[in-house]
């Protein structure tokens, strides 16, 4: 197993190291000037050439990118163009957000979708199943941005029960869990049930029940267990979802996180700080689905054989 974990941690350093060279890339074919938007519309041309200088933008593309996978190996993610702090500080102070906005999307939608699936693949075809199913097409159709702001307008305009933005209290989290766990409650939901009612027709089901087990026992200690290994996968994918997703959920709701910083530093052209955000929301997404894989064996103990030749 520990072989298994060492080398899938390995395989992240080729990903991540195509990730950056991937943003880096794009950034520099993107019009606009970092220096220019740092100094403004007003500035003169020679004011200019000369930030860029100090930044080193006038190097080469080559030259400007091995620089920053030097330092990046050395644990120095640079500087950002806008504010000049380092951008290790300026994420650490973000990211913490980010992940609690994440998590509560994440637990939200394995306690409400786990649940409704299983109920809808026992009572298929019922009234419960059929609400389901609309639901999850309207969840999955919906823009996060559009959900988030009908959100703010009922329950917080309207209403007023709910704070508009921000992020302090457990009252201000609940719309932007809403909005950004939405399309992966769904996915759980669609999921969950399909997996379930695969389950529920094989031969060993109908063994349980002739041998006179409860509905209830049949369900959760027969069924669940092994319908459970698709929707881990799943759950783990969502997870690097939700932090990819968090860009727009933070921006309508004005929260100070990873996301919303990401946004503002793509508008200046700041690519230390975008690559260096953009890499570690992979690195996370990767461990996660590392320890989803080492869950498996807990989940199926028959995988342990697997992982250890792996």
């Amino acid at each position: 197993m520990l072989r298994y974990i060492l080398k899938r941690l390995l395989l992240m350093i080729p990903v991540l190291l195509g990730i950056s060279f991937i943003l880096f890339s794009i950034l520099n074919l993107t019009p606009g000037d970092p220096a220019r938007a740092m100094l403004g519309e007003g500035a003169t041309e020679e004011d200019v050439q000369q930030l860029r200088e100090e930044m080193g933008l006038n190097d080469p593309f080559f030259v400007r990118y091995g620089k920053y996978i030097i330092g990046l190996f050395q644990g120095d993610f640079g500087k950002s163009y806008v504010s000049g702090r380092l951008v290790s500080d300026e994420i650490l102070t973000r990211f913490p957000t980010t992940i609690r906005l994440a998590f509560c999307g994440i637990t939200f939608a394995v306690l409400v979708g786990i649940p409704v699936g299983i109920i809808s693949a026992v009572r298929q075809y019922t009234i419960i199943d059929n609400v389901s199913l609309i639901a999850t097409l309207i969840l999955t159709s919906m823009p996060g941005f559009w959900l988030g702001l009908m959100l703010i307008l009922t329950f917080s305009l309207k209403l007023g029960w709910l704070p508009t933005a921000g992020s302090d209290t457990w009252m201000h989290m609940i719309l932007p869990t809403i909005t950004v766990s939405a399309a992966s409650l769904a996915t759980l939901i669609r999921m969950t049930r399909s997996t379930m009612l695969e389950t529920i027709r094989q031969d060993y089901i109908r063994t349980a029940k002739s041998k006179g087990a409860t509905g209830g026992c049949v369900i959760f200690k027969h069924a669940l267990r092994n319908a459970l290994i698709p929707v881990v996968t799943v759950v783990g994918i969502q997870f690097g979802t939700l932090l990819g997703g968090a860009v727009i959920t933070e921006s309508v709701f004005a929260i100070n996180g990873l996301g919303y910083y990401i946004v503002e530093a793509v508008k200046m052209k700041d690519a230390p700080v975008v690559i260096g955000a953009v890499m570690l929301i992979a690195f996370v997404g990767g461990l996660v689905n590392l320890i989803v894989d080492v869950l498996y064996t807990y989940i199926d103990p028959r995988l342990k054989a697997q992982f250890a030749k792996g």
